[in-house]
């Protein structure tokens, strides 16, 4: 039996090398397209040294700049405005001081780049440290100039440093994303060498030294100096950049996969941006400083850095099912803010940076019926001080509040708070009036104008199918099946379906409900691979310049124009679409099924059980699923349980290039506000 282990560890070990180096750490770092960074990081780490460039885009770097004006630690990749983060800018300097870039490399954990003036950078993060080693030309005074001030956000709040001959240490406020809220990071700087500090009072730095090699090593803490000062590690560049490796290939190996190796670097390469957020501010028996600035002790390892609204239709979930024993201390963590003053939006006492926390109560009723521990009874009166702060103001904001409604009501129910349950309930059916009153009518003239009657970031078109935790009753409302096929047919048929932003991207998974799920099986394939037409989000320009290319793509500029990978939740719908499964409701523990993009996948899970979903007669055009078995035998029914995934077994998928109009309409899983179990 060891002999045994030792090969399966061997296997997985050479699968997650494998995978490593499928990772194309530049996709999404060009144009406004992805809004990513080749910033050397670690999985779940909010350290992260990457090239701050000019022009940048909301990372701080453009892939096509060829002038660079130093490398920030810290960002929190993918999310808009002006980005996240950004902090200590440092440049090392030479000559008249321009570094124009000669050649650049990076991977999972690393990040190399060579400027025509001779100096030499390497980066490398392993958790909340870095190494950042500078190789000088040897004509020229070697040196550094730091900003204190520096964020991407561009709103510096205030600092305090500490200069030795070797070190610099204290911490820096700067505004979060949107300039909304502020975080704090502690953080120590040490050389490996005696240098020449000359300080301002404008918080910058300028530094001399005559070493033509230096090291430098960062630690970053959200408790206190002393904290960064005692995880500073004294290590080089190598040794670093191998223990972050061996993080990414822990993690990327939790999924294997067998098909087109270009399709597989996609893959990769999404999965790789799914893992670095949110953020582990804190390890288990250690202290955290809460979001109301006070400092707690834990059990777990407490996360941080969210952007729930975003994620939590994809990237949360994704990684309940990849990740089982992060996603604990994930739930823990989100579940943690209610007693601390959670906000819809970061707050003023942030430990790392962060974007908004709406529909975290989604987020913990689906990780409590997945088995994930939750003291309820502890957060109740919270979650239910914060149901009574739902804005229902407008369309948008009147539907995505229901399903808030409907998942506190849920939790409430489950917590024996039957009273104040059926409030909810009863608030969260209330959908159905707003619902005749603005989505309805499809006859309106400003139905396909993004910000119609305040609208954010959407359509009516776009808007009017999100009512997921009651499919059924959205059916009713559209007039029925026929209708309500007839409106999808039209919505996709006309290209009013826009994978640039979140608010539909469940929409093609809408045909499940109904006597035709093969029309989801094709959607999913239709925006994972194909050519498609997409309209953009941000404007009105219907019939203007579309795009017309796939979706995703594995170089700089991979995704729609304007459109964010949102930390990790455009990346995690591709990741899905790979595996063959998607939440049906993000709320139920339920799974639709279609063909997976690869003919073969495995999920290997904690205790060495695996999940693995074969394709029999896969090909590229192969995209309707035929018939099924789960564990030999005969599936009929088009979804399956958490249960059954997290369990283990095998699940044989057999492909077809024309729809089976029969194959799992006979029991089919619609979700329906008054049901009370899953299945």
């Amino acid at each position: 039996m060891k002999f045994l282990g030792f090969v399966f560890i061997l296997v997985a070990f050479q699968y997650a090398a494998a995978q490593t180096d499928q990772v194309n750490v530049f996709l999404g770092s060009s144009g406004d397209r992805g809004q990513m960074s080749p910033a050397a990081s670690y999985p779940f780490s909010f350290m992260s040294i990457g090239p701050q460039t000019y022009p940048d885009l909301h990372m701080g770097y453009e892939h096509r700049a060829k002038t660079f004006l130093g490398f920030t630690h810290n960002r929190f990749e993918g999310v808009g405005c002006k980005g996240s983060g950004g902090n200590i800018l440092i440049k090392p300097l030479v000559g008249d001081g321009v570094l124009t870039k000669a050649t650049e490399t990076a991977g999972p954990g690393s990040y190399e780049v060579a400027f025509t003036n001779g100096i030499h950078t390497r980066i490398a993060v392993y958790k909340n440290n870095g190494v950042e080693e500078y190789t000088f030309p040897v004509q020229g005074q070697p040196g550094f100039y730091i900003d204190l001030t520096h964020t991407l956000s561009n709103r510096f709040m205030g600092e305090e440093h500490t200069l030795t001959d070797t070190t610099i240490s204290g911490w820096i406020e700067s505004t979060t994303t949107c300039n909304v809220g502020v975080y704090r990071v502690y953080y120590v700087i040490h050389f490996n060498t005696k240098v020449s500090f000359k300080d301002s009072a404008q918080h910058k730095l300028l530094v001399q030294t005559n070493s033509k090699k230096l090291r430098l090593n960062v630690a970053f803490s959200s408790i206190d100096v002393q904290h960064a000062v005692s995880d500073l590690a004294n290590a080089g560049f190598e040794q670093v950049k191998a223990q972050s490796v061996k993080g990414w290939k822990d993690l990327l190996g939790v999924v294997t996969v067998k098909g087109d190796p270009e399709r597989t670097k996609l893959f990769y390469s999404l999965l790789y941006r799914t893992i670095q957020s949110p953020y582990v501010i804190s390890a288990k028996d250690s202290s955290y400083r809460a979001i109301d600035g006070s400092l707690q002790r834990n059990d777990r390892n407490v996360y941080n850095g969210w952007s729930i609204w975003d994620n939590y239709r994809t990237q949360l979930p994704l990684l309940s099912v990849l990740y089982p024993q992060q996603y604990r201390d994930m739930v823990f963590s989100i579940a943690n803010l209610y007693p601390y003053g959670k906000k819809n939006y970061a707050t003023w006492h942030e430990p790392s940076n962060t974007v908004r926390t709406e529909h975290a109560v989604v987020i913990l009723l689906d990780a409590y019926r997945k088995g994930y521990p939750i003291d309820l009874n502890k957060i109740a009166d919270s979650l239910i001080a914060e149901g009574n702060r739902l804005d229902f103001g407008s369309p948008d904001k009147a539907l995505e509040s229901s399903y808030d409604c409907w998942a506190l009501s849920q939790l409430l129910a489950l917590a024996g708070r039957k009273e104040e349950s059926e409030r909810f309930f009863t608030k969260a059916a209330e959908y159905k009036t707003a619902w005749e009153k603005d989505f309805k009518d499809l006859d309106r003239r400003d139905i396909d104008r993004v910000g119609a009657r305040n609208l954010y970031q959407g359509t009516i078109w776009q808007y009017r199918w999100f009512v997921p935790f009651d499919v059924k009753g959205l059916v009713s409302l559209t007039g029925g099946e026929k209708n309500y096929l007839q409106q999808l047919d039209y919505f996709f048929d006309n290209d009013l379906y826009n994978h640039a932003n979140e608010p539909d991207i469940q929409a093609p998974l809408m045909y499940n409900v109904t006597s035709k799920p093969w029309k989801s099986q094709a959607l999913v394939h239709k925006y994972a691979i194909d050519t498609v037409v997409q309209y953009y989000f941000n404007d009105n320009s219907r019939g203007i310049d579309p795009f017309v290319d796939r979706v995703y793509r594995n170089q700089p500029d991979g995704y729609i124009r304007t459109m964010d990978d949102d930390a990790g939740a455009m990346s995690a719908w591709f990741v899905f679409a790979g595996c063959g499964f998607f939440p049906a409701c993000v709320g139920w523990p339920v799974y639709y099924l279609h063909v997976p993009l690869f003919k073969e996948v495995t999920l290997h899970q904690p205790g060495g059980k695996h999940f693995t979903i074969k394709v029999e007669q896969f090909s590229p055009t192969a995209r309707y699923v035929q018939k099924a078995t789960l564990n030999g035998k005969a599936l009929n029914r088009n979804w399956f349980t958490h249960e059954e995934l997290m369990h283990g077994g095998e699940l044989v998928i057999t492909a077809s290039e024309t729809p089976n109009e029969k194959w799992g309409t006979e029991k089919p899983w619609v979700p329906s506000l008054e049901q009370t179990t899953a299945y």
